[in-house]
C-alpha cells in the first residue's frame, strides 16, 4: 500500500511527492508518459530542444525561488512584441501605438477617451471599458478568440488578475507620440536554465522522489482506495493526490453521482498545437516572444527557445515555436495545414524563407488552458467539493482547474500535501 499516491508527474505532482518526503511520508507518483515533467518537460528534434510551449520563471515566491534558483540560469528582461498587419508593436499594444498611421492613433485615443463606464458582466465588456471600442476590437477581442477559442462575451472575469494591463491615458498618449521602451509587463525578470530546458528547475526534486512512468491510471475506486492502471496492475493507497485533468479523473471514478459527471462533461479547455521550427540561421527577431494578431495566421503567439538559452539550438542555428490553440469541443486541426500556415507566417513576418527552414515539427498538447466560461467556477467547485468528501486531494492547473502559472502549480502540490496532513492530524481520514 502506498502511504501517499500521486496521479501525474507534472510539476504539481512532483511537488506533492517532494513535500510528502520532506514531511517524512512515503509517496509514489504514477505517470502515464515515459518521462516525468508534464507541461514543463521538453523534447528534442534534430539536436534542437523545445519546451512544451513557452516557459520562463518569474515567480514572486521566495520559497519557489529558493528552490528553482539553485539551477544555473539566464536572466531575461521581458520585452515582448506584437505582430499585426505587417507591423511590429511593443507589448502591450495600447501603450505602444506609435508605429500606426496618425489617423489610426487618433481613432484609438479618441475611442479610449469615450470608453463606457459602469458594471460589466463579461470579458468583452471589460475590454471595451478598459481600452475603448477601437483598441478592443483591433487587438484583444481578436486575440481572445485565437487564444481562448471563444468570443470574449462568453468568458467571465475571475481569471484576469494582473494578467492584463489596465489602460491609463498618460501611458497611451506617451506611447502614441513616441517609440517607448517602458516595461509594462507583470514581471521585471524572466529566468531560464542555461542547460536542459525549463525542467532543470525541478530536476533535483524529480530525482529525489519515487516516480513510476508508463503507468496510465484508468480507474479509481475511492471507497476501497485502489487505482487500476492500463497494464492491468493495481495499487492500493492510504491517501490520494490527483493532478490529472478533472474531466479525465471523473471518468475514472468507479462510482460518482450523475450531477458530478455532468459538471465534468461541461468543463471546457484548449488544446495546444505546437509547431517547432529549426532554422539554419543565427538571427531571429530580437524578441524572446511575441503575440500574433493577424487572423489569417493561426498561431496566437511564438517564442524563440534559442534566445531563452543558446544551448537549445546547435551552433550557428536558431529556433522558434508557434502555439496554435483550439477549443476542446471542436475538431482538432490538421497538423499539415498548421505547418503550411506557420511557414507562410515566417515569410510574411520576414523572419525566414523556405531555404532557412530545416524542419517544422508538430506536437499536440491535449490540455493547454482551462476555459473560464460563464458558470465554470460553479461546475468546478461542485466537482472539487465532491472529491474532498471522497477524499481525493487536488493539485495543479488541471487538478484544481484554475489558471495557474508553473510556480502556482508547484505550490498547489505543496498545499495539497498540507491539506492531507491537516486532515490526518484532525483524524478526519
Amino acid at each position: 500500500m502506498a502511504d501517499v499516491l500521486v496521479l501525474g508527474a507534472g510539476i504539481a505532482g512532483i511537488s506533492a511527492c517532494y513535500h510528502a518526503q520532506q514531511a517524512g511520508l512515503e509517496a509514489v507518483c504514477f505517470e502515464a508518459a515515459s518521462h516525468p515533467g508534464g507541461l514543463v518537460s521538453n523534447f528534442e528534434v534534430q539536436g534542437f530542444r523545445f519546451d512544451n510551449a513557452v516557459h520562463l520563471s518569474f515567480s514572486k515566491s521566495d520559497y519557489v525561488n529558493s528552490l528553482f534558483m539553485k539551477t544555473p540560469h539566464h536572466v531575461h528582461t521581458p520585452s515582448p512584441y506584437c505582430f499585426d498587419q505587417g507591423l511590429w508593436l511593443k507589448h502591450p499594444v495600447q501603450n505602444n501605438l506609435y508605429p500606426l498611421p496618425a489617423d489610426d492613433r487618433v481613432a484609438c485615443i479618441e475611442s479610449f477617451i469615450k470608453r463606457p463606464d459602469g458594471p460589466v458582466e463579461n470579458y468583452q465588456q471589460w475590454l471595451i471599458q478598459q481600452y475603448g471600442e477601437v483598441i478592443a476590437k483591433r487587438y484583444p477581442l481578436r486575440y481572445t478568440e485565437k487564444y481562448w477559442g471563444l468570443p470574449a462575451e462568453r468568458l467571465s472575469l475571475n481569471w484576469i488578475g494582473d494578467r492584463m494591463r489596465r489602460a491609463e491615458l498618460k501611458e497611451i498618449l506617451q506611447g502614441a507620440l513616441e517609440q517607448r521602451q517602458d516595461n509594462h509587463y507583470y514581471a521585471s525578470q524572466m529566468r531560464y536554465p542555461k542547460q536542459g530546458g525549463y525542467f532543470e528547475f525541478i530536476r533535483p526534486m524529480t530525482e529525489a522522489v519515487q516516480i513510476r512512468c508508463n503507468k496510465e491510471a484508468v480507474s479509481v475506486d475511492p471507497a476501497n482506495k485502489i487505482v487500476t492502471f492500463s497494464d492491468g496492475t493495481t495499487q492500493s493507497y492510504k491517501s490520494l493526490i490527483n493532478t490529472l485533468p478533472l474531466p479525465k479523473l471523473v471518468e475514472m471514478l468507479s462510482s460518482c453521482p450523475e450531477a458530478i459527471k455532468d459538471a465534468a462533461r461541461n468543463l471546457l479547455w484548449t488544446r495546444v498545437d505546437l509547431v517547432s521550427v529549426g532554422l539554419n540561421q543565427t538571427q531571429v527577431p530580437p524578441y524572446l516572444w511575441f503575440y500574433i494578431y493577424d487572423q489569417h495566421q493561426y498561431a496566437a503567439r511564438a517564442y524563440s527557445p534559442s534566445i531563452k538559452a543558446p544551448s537549445n539550438a546547435p551552433q550557428g542555428c536558431s529556433s522558434l515555436q508557434f502555439e496554435i490553440y483550439s477549443l476542446s469541443s471542436t475538431p482538432a486541426p490538421d497538423p499539415q495545414v498548421l505547418i503550411r500556415n506557420v511557414k507562410q507566417s515566417l515569410q510574411q513576418m520576414k523572419i525566414a524563407d523556405e531555404q532557412s527552414i530545416l524542419f517544422c515539427h508538430h506536437k499536440q498538447l491535449p490540455f493547454g488552458n482551462v476555459i473560464f466560461d460563464h458558470g465554470m467556477e460553479s461546475r468546478r467547485d461542485q466537482i472539487l467539493q465532491y472529491l474532498k468528501r471522497v477524499p481525493i486531494y487536488s493539485a495543479g492547473r488541471f487538478g484544481c482547474w484554475d489558471y495557474f502559472w508553473s510556480d502556482q502549480s508547484f505550490l498547489s502540490g505543496r498545499d495539497a500535501l498540507q491539506n492531507l496532513l491537516d486532515d490526518r492530524k484532525n483524524s478526519r481520514y
